[in-house]
């Protein structure tokens, strides 16, 4: 895959041969000593694959949102608040969520807007897919629960919004684990145009940008989707009643619309809402996050994503990068649990 896509342009976003390259990186060596991550006791290995399933999943009203979530663990445990990507769903966090659960944590999974059944209180509200709307949720949804702060780890979409919260909100992040490392990004930064191979691999962006990519979107949701796992984890090798679990999210009224306007607005194509305007101009100068973070990439990653020393000093706390192998792909916490839920666990040790 090329190694000259832009930071701020990455947008998608195992098997028990996983092993862990760990590289601390991005700080004075004495500092490293003092503030680099330390290690939790091993997790037991999990094969993916193991959980197919949830406890019924929980409704709660949190900002503009009527927001779906799973949870897992005792009610009194740390946090730790999963966030999925695009085109996946909670289920990526089937195989992770029991191993956090069994150390004591509190593991909350929400379905972002526009996936599962997550709902937006009034059809008035605008259908907004800015990154930064969807980080506002994951504030909100915090509120609802009382939830002071989290462990906040995604990837794709999820990564994107962990990044934003820890960046404006750190007070709310006690750690943060996000696969392919620095997202944060910017309109501006979006219309930077890109050498010819490295545009190639964001077709599915040029494509939403047309009415014709919506129609095909909203026609072939499934199929499409089906695409993109394919594409971005071209090792990995789900069955039909994997991609069937997640899919059903995409089912959700307002799906299309978020996903449209997510890439639109990403390219300067559509607005988003003047109350994040503020907040925008802060995430346009590209915030270093001070929380303890360790960032994940998969070996056979088939998605745009910058390449880890693109982005090593954005994070200016305790930090580490790991670099999953064996054919990991886009999404690691469904084909890795284990590697991920250990990074969920080490980035909280104090």
């Amino acid at each position: 895959m090329s190694k000259t896509v832009d930071l701020p342009r990455r947008g998608f976003l195992g098997a028990a041969a996983v092993t862990l390259a760990t590289a601390p990186f991005g700080l004075p060596q004495a500092a490293r000593a003092q503030t680099g991550v330390s290690k939790a006791p091993a997790l037991p290995l999990t094969t993916p694959g193991t959980h197919a399933s949830f406890a019924p999943v929980k409704q709660v009203n949190a900002g503009v949102l009527n927001i779906g979530y799973a949870e897992a663990g005792p009610a009194t445990g740390p946090v730790a608040l999963l966030l999925h990507g695009w085109p996946y769903d909670i289920h990526s966090f089937v195989d992770v969520a029991p191993l956090l659960a069994a150390r004591g944590y509190r593991v909350i999974i929400p379905h972002l807007r526009g996936f599962g059944s997550t709902s937006f209180l009034s059809a008035d509200t605008m259908r907004n897919g800015q990154p930064v709307a969807i980080a506002a949720d994951m504030i909100a949804l915090m509120d609802a629960l009382n939830i002071r702060n989290a462990v906040v780890a995604g990837f794709d979409w999820g990564a994107r919004t962990a990044d934003i919260m820890a960046a404006i909100w750190p007070d709310r992040c006690r750690g943060l684990v996000a696969v392919s490392g620095y997202l944060i990004g910017s309109q501006a930064a979006g219309k930077q145009p890109l050498p010819p191979e490295a545009e190639l691999q964001w077709w599915y962006q040029f494509y939403f940008s047309t009415d014709r990519g919506r129609a095909g979107y909203q026609k072939y949701t499934h199929q499409f989707a089906r695409l993109i796992w394919k594409l971005a984890s071209p090792q990995w090798q789900f069955d039909d009643a994997t991609f069937n679990r997640s899919a059903a999210a995409f089912d959700n009224p307002d799906h299309v619309e978020i996903t449209i306007h997510n890439y639109r607005w990403r390219q300067g194509l559509a607005s988003g809402e003047a109350r994040f305007d503020d907040l925008e101009k802060r995430l346009a100068t590209a915030p270093a996050i001070g929380v303890p973070t360790i960032t994940i990439e998969g070996d056979a990653n088939g998605a745009p994503h910058p390449e880890p020393s693109a982005y090593a000093s954005k994070f200016t706390g305790r930090y580490e990068h790991r670099e999953l192998t064996g054919g990991i792909g886009h999404n690691p916490p469904q084909e890795a649990p284990t590697a991920f839920a250990q990074a969920v666990l080490d980035v909280d040790r104090r």
